[in-house]
């Protein structure tokens, strides 16, 4: 019971000792406003500048020869000839009024970026791209890793390495991976960060002939591409991962081996310890059910052991996303998928 409710049957005083308030706190709540008098005009003191003197000091600053310099170069100099106006911040204050003060320059104003917010509850709904770079044979030497990834499943849709990053790859990747996951009827979202082959032009035009949205990360936002660059780390920390690799021949066979260990023997810890292979393709449920059987087997073995109850297994979770809304916010508009 809230004190508003109780104070007419018992009192403030008892009803803010009986709920523990502050009896402050619900005076200050409850105070009824005060009307407040309008603001009286700011007398002007005696020392400040006539008008005839305003007049002069903008004539002064409006001058050819201190039209193009800032108030303290103006008063230095006239100091230099003897000659005193008024101060440097009565200059600031003249001009302010008069709008004249700003940047001389035209300064570039950098855009408002929106925050992508994407929300997968299958595959084949967001996919995420990154490329990373891998060692090559000599120092200074790369090869570039190309991976398209399904944020739901965390399944490697398509890959590539290539000798060099440009858009030109990452266009064949694209169409490629789009024309074997049949997506053309879908509504897909691809993410990435802002890297040059991403932002490239023709990579547009590619998405949005194939009915693509694209989504972009914020400028220097790492954070806004997470299940890439997780998923760049999880190849890299791989035990058999090389220093450097050989040729390309070699880091394509490398990471071909890999992504058959990554698609079917590692458990995922997003998606409830299950192979990114089994959730993309639909026997997560049936795994699961597995799971149960063989924990309730345990259980009937031994329920002393399992002190709360039946144990069960993590499930899969139902939504997956890229920047999940705030739960105070409500959002205009509620995101696809």
């Amino acid at each position: 019971m809230a004190v508003a409710e109780l104070a007419p049957v018992v009192g403030v005083v008892d009803a803010c000792t009986a709920l523990a308030v502050s009896r402050a706190s619900w005076y200050r709540r409850h105070r009824r406003p005060q009307p407040t008098a309008p603001a009286r005009p700011r007398p002007s003191p005696p020392r400040a500048l006539g008008a005839a003197e305003r007049q002069e000091v903008l004539d002064v600053l409006h001058a050819e020869r201190f039209v193009d310099r800032a108030p303290a170069e103006v008063v230095a100099t006239l100091l230099d000839e003897g000659r005193y106006v008024c101060s440097e911040r009565t200059m600031y204050r003249l001009l302010a009024a008069t709008e004249e003060v700003r940047e001389r320059r035209r300064q570039r104003r950098h855009p408002e970026y929106q925050k992508p917010e994407w929300l997968a509850t299958g595959p084949n709904q967001v996919w995420s791209w990154d490329i990373t770079k891998l060692r090559g044979p000599v120092k200074w030497s790369w090869f570039y890793l190309y991976v398209i990834l399904d944020i739901f499943s965390r399944y490697v849709v398509g890959w590539m390495v290539a000798e060099r990053e440009n858009a030109a790859h990452a266009r064949r990747l694209i169409a490629e991976t789009c024309a074997k996951h049949a997506v053309a009827e879908t509504d897909l979202v691809l993410h990435s960060d802002r890297g040059v082959p991403m932002t490239a032009k023709t990579t547009a035009q590619l998405l949005a002939d194939l009915g693509v949205h694209r989504s972009l990360s914020r400028p220097h936002v790492s954070d806004d591409n997470p299940f890439s660059e997780a998923q760049f780390k999880t190849v890299k920390y791989h035990p058999s991962f090389p220093g450097r690799f050989g040729s390309l021949e070699h880091t394509t066979a490398f990471c071909r081996s890999l992504f058959g260990w990554y698609h079917t023997e590692h458990r995922h810890a997003g998606i409830a310890m299950l192979t990114p292979q089994d959730v993309h393709y639909g026997r997560a449920d049936e795994v699961l059910a597995a799971r149960v059987a063989v924990l309730e087997a345990a259980y009937a073995r031994h329920p002393e052991r399992f002190v709360r109850r039946v144990p069960v297994p993590q499930p899969l979770p139902e939504e997956v996303w890229i920047n999940p809304p705030r739960p105070t916010s409500t959002p205009s508009e509620p995101p696809r998928h």
